[in-house]
C-alpha cells in the first residue's frame, strides 16, 4: 500500500504599487492632521513657561518691594543744568536678580560702573527672562572675549503712555507708568490699585528701532501720543538699530514697553520699498531734551500677549482690547475703574 504525499505550498500575496502609494498617502494625511495639533501643544506648553516666567518676576518684584520699601529704579539719571547725565544706567530687572535665584551674577555687579564696562555680566543669558518662543535667543554686538557683547530680553517693564522722562529743568517728571527712572515707587502711589496696573510685559527681541531726527530735540509742550509715524519727525533708518538687546540696559527701549499703542501693533516704517515693524525713540534719556518712546509690547503667541499685573497675576492679552483700556492698565495714578480686559 503506498502513500500518497500531499505537498502544500502557501503563496504570499506582496502589496501592488497602489495599494502601497494609497498606504503612503494615508500616512501622510495623519501627519497632516497630527503636525497642527502637536504644534498647537508645543506653543501651549512654551506659553504657559513663558507665564511661570513672569510669575518669577511678579515674586521677586514683591520682594524687592518688600527689601527696599519700593520698587527698582529703571536707571538713574539727572540734570546738570545743561544735559542729562547718567548716575546709574543698570535696568530695573538687574536689581532683582537676587530675587530670582541669580544672586551670583548680582553679587558679580558693580553698580558704581557702567554695564558696557563689565561684559562679564552684560553677556550672561538669563533664562527667566526669555520667552521660550523667542526665535532671536542669541547674544548681541561684539566682544573680543566673550564673542557677543549682550544678551536680549523679552520682559520688560511698563514705563506709561509715551512720555518718559519729561519737564528736565525742574522736577525731572517720569511716565505714569509703574515703572522709571530715578523713582522707587510703594503700593500706595497705585491709586488705579494693583489689579489694574500693568507691571510687566512681552517684547520681542531685536525689533527694529528708529529714532528721532536729533537727540537734542526739545518740545515746548508735552507732545501728544502719536496715531501713526507721520506725525513724528524721525531721523535716518538704520537697519542695525535694535529694542530690547540689552538686559542690563535702563533705557526704555531696551527694558521697558509704553502702551502708546495696543499689543503687537505693527507701527510700519518703509525703507528702501521694505516696511519694518519699529520701535519710535524721540530724544534719549542720557541727551539734551525730553524723552518719548513708542515701545510696543509684542510677543510670539497667537493674539495676544501675556503681561503681569502689580498684584503678581498673569493675565494674557488679546490683540483686540481696545487702546482706551489698554493706556488705562498702563498708568498706575489715573484712578480708572476697569471692568474687563
Amino acid at each position: 500500500m503506498s502513500r500518497l504525499s500531499v505537498s502544500t505550498s502557501t503563496h504570499r500575496r506582496a502589496f501592488t504599487l497602489v495599494e502601497l502609494l494609497v498606504v503612503i498617502a494615508l500616512i501622510g494625511v495623519l501627519v497632516g492632521l497630527l503636525l497642527p495639533a502637536v504644534q498647537a501643544a508645543r506653543e501651549a506648553a512654551r506659553r504657559m513657561s513663558c507665564s511661570n516666567n513672569l510669575k518669577q518676576i511678579g515674586l521677586a518684584m514683591h520682594m524687592y518691594m518688600d527689601i527696599h520699601k519700593g520698587l527698582p529704579p529703571n536707571g538713574i539719571y539727572a540734570w546738570n543744568g545743561t544735559s542729562m547725565t547718567t548716575r546709574n544706567a543698570w535696568s530695573a530687572m538687574a536689581r532683582i536678580l537676587p530675587q530670582i535665584e541669580q544672586e551670583s551674577l548680582f553679587r558679580g555687579i558693580n553698580f558704581s560702573q557702567g554695564y558696557n564696562a563689565q561684559p562679564g555680566i552684560s553677556t550672561k543669558r538669563v533664562s527667566t527672562f526669555m520667552c521660550p518662543s523667542e526665535v532671536n535667543d542669541v547674544g548681541y554686538g561684539t566682544d573680543a572675549t566673550y564673542g557677543h557683547k549682550h544678551w536680549p530680553i523679552n520682559y520688560v517693564i511698563n514705563s506709561g503712555t509715551w512720555g518718559v522722562l519729561t519737564d528736565k529743568a525742574n522736577t525731572m517728571k517720569v511716565g505714569d507708568g509703574a515703572f522709571g527712572p530715578n523713582q522707587s515707587y510703594n503700593s500706595h502711589a497705585f491709586l488705579d490699585g494693583l489689579s489694574n496696573t500693568l507691571a510687566v510685559a512681552e517684547v520681542k527681541t531685536m525689533t527694529h528701532r528708529i529714532n528721532g531726527a536729533a537727540d537734542t530735540t526739545t518740545f515746548a509742550t508735552p507732545l501728544a501720543p502719536p496715531t501713526d509715524l507721520t506725525s513724528l519727525s524721525l531721523g535716518t533708518f538704520n537697519k542695525t538699530n535694535y529694542t530690547h538687546v540689552e538686559w542690563v540696559d535702563g533705557k526704555t527701549y531696551h527694558t521697558g514697553f509704553t502702551t502708546t499703542f495696543p499689543p503687537n501693533h505693527k507701527l510700519l516704517y518703509n525703507d528702501s520699498g521694505v516696511d519694518y515693524d519699529v520701535d519710535v525713540v524721540l530724544a534719549k534719556e542720557s541727551s539734551i531734551g525730553d524723552t518719548y518712546n513708542a515701545i510696543t509690547s509684542r510677543s510670539h503667541h497667537t493674539g495676544g500677549v501675556n503681561t503681569l499685573f502689580m498684584d503678581g497675576s498673569v493675565h494674557f492679552i488679546s490683540d483686540s482690547i481696545r487702546l482706551e483700556t489698554w493706556r488705562a492698565l498702563g498708568t498706575r495714578g489715573n484712578r480708572e475703574v476697569i471692568t474687563e480686559f
